[in-house]
């Protein structure tokens, strides 16, 4: 009888599995991605080494049987583009920002599938020579199959950020959390590159968080998260091994819940 698979080795078609699998604090997620994670330490666009990394981040989760959904932001594309676009009609801008996150799900897509991870691209935008249109139905598919989902073009409205987005998305997929990958490890009591003393809240609520008038995403996405009580896990993605430690279930990040 041959072995079950490993992590660190394709098998098939779909995503692999651990010989013993940790027990998950989620079946399902919702994973949001700024674009700017995606530069490193470049000043726009893509980087190799990072978003390898965070590939390897994400090839662990769905290794552990984690149903995974992404919606990705395309700040590191507009960026290099941005001085040109100053005094241009917002709405304009906008799907220019979405067109941006395209090119992001589709790098990603392609650097999961060269660690042996299967993914599909939706997008709010229809760009059928490129990827597929968002069809409900066929996403929930996708995951329930073990399939990488990436969410492409924001909400496919200018007006709205990726932030709203995952919120939208995640909502509508039925995850049980929307995970908040930053620049920081966390929600804290004031920014902590201002004040050494600022503290990291292991949980808040999001009455908690609207009182302390701490960011944790864009108001409406957040609005949106509280009146669907979905609760947010805002985590560092730049901290080795942050997102299978929130997948597990231990103290990593800032739970924000009803």
């Amino acid at each position: 009888m041959s072995s079950a698979p490993v992590i660190g080795q394709p098998s098939g078609d779909g995503p692999r599995i651990e010989s013993s699998p940790r027990r998950t604090a989620y079946r399902r997620v919702l994973l949001k991605l700024s674009g700017e994670a995606l530069m490193g330490d470049d000043a726009y666009g893509i980087n190799r080494v990072t978003i390898e990394r965070m590939v390897r981040e994400v090839a662990g989760i769905s290794a552990l049987g984690v149903e995974l959904a992404v919606v990705i932001g395309g700040g590191n594309i507009f960026r290099g583009v941005a001085p040109g676009a100053a005094g241009m009609d917002r709405a304009t801008a906008d799907y220019m920002g979405m067109l941006a996150t395209v090119m992001n799900s589709l790098a990603l897509q392609d650097a999961l599938r060269q660690v042996g991870v299967v993914a599909r691209v939706q997008s709010a935008l229809k760009i059928e020579q490129v990827v597929e249109p968002y069809i409900r139905p066929k996403a929930l598919r996708y995951l329930e199959e073990g399939k990488v989902v990436i969410f492409a073009a924001g909400t496919g409205n200018p007006f709205f950020t990726t932030d709203t987005a995952a919120a939208l998305r995640g909502a509508e997929m039925g995850v049980e959390i929307v995970l908040k990958a930053t620049k920081v490890d966390g929600v804290y009591s004031a920014d902590p590159e201002l004040d050494p003393a600022a503290v990291r809240y292991q949980s808040i609520s999001f009455d908690e968080a609207i009182a302390g008038h701490l960011k944790v995403m864009d108001a409406t996405a957040f609005a949106l998260c509280r009146d669907q009580k979905l609760p947010i896990k805002v985590f560092s993605i730049f901290k080795e091994g942050a997102l299978r430690r929130v997948i597990l279930g231990e103290d990593e990040g800032t739970l924000v819940h009803v």
